[in-house]
């Protein structure tokens, strides 16, 4: 069994990845923690730090600051979840790639081998309602997919 569990830093992709891990045990299955990071959220972000500070000259320094963090952010949560992996005795296995979120998870999960993805319900925003990346790729999903709340 190869689960592909699909981390983007909130609380709900990572209690994704602790079912993940618990199917892999009893299962003596592989988890594959999966992240996508979009440079355009950090050029976003640095947009807005310029616009708010009224220092428009420095946003591509704000840009590679927030970009260096996200990085660092998404490596450290994956850090965590291998060493739960680790202790738990499930093989695991992380990758951060850059991109569309949309595209790469699709060309991921469906072309990986994966027995299943699991996925939080909701995304780092914490809105009540779906996630807007999970209505857009869950039907596209070929392999079976677990939705966690």
């Amino acid at each position: 069994m190869k689960i592909l569990v699909l981390i983007d830093g909130s609380k709900w992709s990572q209690k994704a990845a602790l079912h993940a891990i618990a199917i892999a045990k009893k299962r003596g299955g592989k988890v594959i923690l999966f992240s996508v990071l979009d440079r355009r959220e950090a050029k976003s972000m640095a947009f807005n730090l310029s616009m708010f500070s009224d220092k428009l000259e420095k946003i591509e320094s704000f840009e590679e600051e927030i970009w260096k963090e996200m990085k660092k952010g998404i490596r450290g949560i994956m850090t965590n979840l291998m060493e739960l992996c680790h202790k738990e005795g499930v093989n695991c296995s992380f990758r951060i790639v850059e991109g569309s979120a949309k595209e790469t998870i699709l060309r991921e999960a469906n072309s990986g081998g994966y027995t299943l993805v699991v996925m939080g319900a909701y995304g780092r925003s914490g809105k009540t309602r779906i996630g807007s990346l999970l209505e857009e790729v869950v039907g596209m999903i070929k392999v079976p997919t677990m939705i966690v709340r």
